[in-house]
């Protein structure tokens, strides 16, 4: 069997359609208006919680949009926290389109999170969206409590885009000496811009989620000067070591069918060398993007509840 009769057979599988990468050429808000606008209804198992609200945290520009969750199990507060950002690329993505991720690990943890909706590219370019992440978590750090978060047991998470953005905090503590999280949940992510033709692309060349093309889009749109590629704050993977010294524990999971793959064990090798404590799960049969089918996949729905267990039994919740 060639690969591309093995993806054929999984997309078959989960009864996906024939998909084509995105038209680069659409307008922004055309292509975010797409972006995993899925229907949720039906899922059989789609978690009841105590409380889902909108609010808002300070941002180095104005507000940001911010949407908590707290699941029936979070106990009396202050308790755990998940400071959690979505992917996209750094273009794409909102609080609407990760909305299902942050239940399910919500309830998953039993901790309450906390979604970000950080500045996207093109109109602000890099690094608004990492000043944004910073300045997240340096107001849930402050003001966790005044949303029942205990301030010593928070941990960052976050896909793709997101995770780069959680390894940017942890490494940025380092660098400031400022509050360090106390756990680090990285989905697929993306841990450097630098180098795209060398990712392996097989899987998604034939049109699923991400392609050359796509990186290619992002970086363009979110770090238009190419004397950023190698900056660690886009790029964590490439960092020091003396900035990955005394880092929080961290959980990465990994695709099998995704060009992101070997960084992101590259970056648990990486951390595990200097004395952190890292775990990592591979999801062979899955590609990028996964936890976002969760109204399609079986597995996707019981990983988002798993990663959040493994955050909550890192954070004292479970």
């Amino acid at each position: 069997m060639t690969f591309d009769d093995a993806f054929r057979n999984f997309r078959e599988k989960l009864h996906l359609p024939e998909m084509q990468p995105p038209d680069l050429r659409l307008p922004i808000e055309r292509l975010r208006q797409q972006f995993f606008r899925m229907d949720y209804s039906g899922e059989p198992d789609a978690p009841e919680l105590a409380e889902v609200k909108l609010l808002t945290v300070p941002g180095p520009s104005g507000p940001l949009k911010a949407r908590l969750y707290v699941p029936l199990g979070a106990g009396i507060p202050p308790g755990p926290g998940i400071l959690f950002f979505h992917g996209g690329g750094f273009v794409l993505g909102d609080l609407e389109s990760h909305d299902m991720i942050c239940r399910r690990m919500a309830e998953g943890s039993r901790c309450r999170v906390l979604a970000i909706d950080y500045r996207l590219a093109p109109e602000t370019c890099f690094p608004c969206a990492h000043d944004d992440a910073l300045a997240a978590w340096q107001w849930i750090s402050n003001h966790g409590e005044e949303i029942g978060i205990d301030h010593r047991r928070i941990a960052v998470a976050g896909d793709s885009a997101g995770g780069n953005l959680a390894a940017f905090i942890c490494q940025q503590m380092n660098r400031e000496g400022g509050p360090m999280p106390a756990f680090q949940l990285l989905l697929y992510p993306l841990l450097q811009f630098a180098d795209i033709r060398s990712k392996k692309m097989s899987p998604q060349e034939s049109g699923f989620f991400i392609s050359v093309g796509l990186f290619e889009f992002f970086r363009g749109h979110y770090l238009p000067s190419p004397e950023t590629f190698m900056d660690p704050r886009i790029s964590p993977l490439f960092a020091p070591a003396e900035e990955l010294r005394n880092l929080p524990p961290a959980h990465i999971i990994v695709c099998g069918w995704d060009p992101l793959h070997d960084e992101g064990l590259a970056y648990a090798a990486k951390l595990r060398a200097m004395g952190i404590q890292v775990s990592e799960k591979e999801y062979p049969s899955m590609v990028h993007g996964f936890l976002n089918l969760t109204h399609i996949s079986a597995t996707a729905r019981t990983a988002a509840r798993e990663v959040g267990k493994v955050t909550g039994e890192a954070l004292g919740a479970i």
